[in-house]
């Protein structure tokens, strides 16, 4: 019964951190035009060292992307 109401306090204690970090719609669709572009310009061709720069824009923006929005 004690550990069934610690868990129910701390979710409430947690949510509205949890939707604090949320992007608005309008952050999320910037996010996803970034995205967009980046394919983009992988389309186009690059080097390796250009592949590696766009690579980790791609995973920070998945992450955020998969984590706020």
């Amino acid at each position: 019964m004690r550990l069934a109401i610690l868990v129910l306090i701390s979710s409430l204690a947690i949510s509205p951190s949890i939707a604090h970090d949320r992007y608005s719609k309008e952050e999320c669709s910037i996010v996803k035009a970034k995205i967009r572009h980046i394919y983009s310009k992988m389309r186009d061709g690059y080097t390796r060292a250009q592949g590696e720069r766009l690579e980790a824009k791609l995973r920070k923006l998945r992450k955020a992307r998969q984590k706020k929005c």
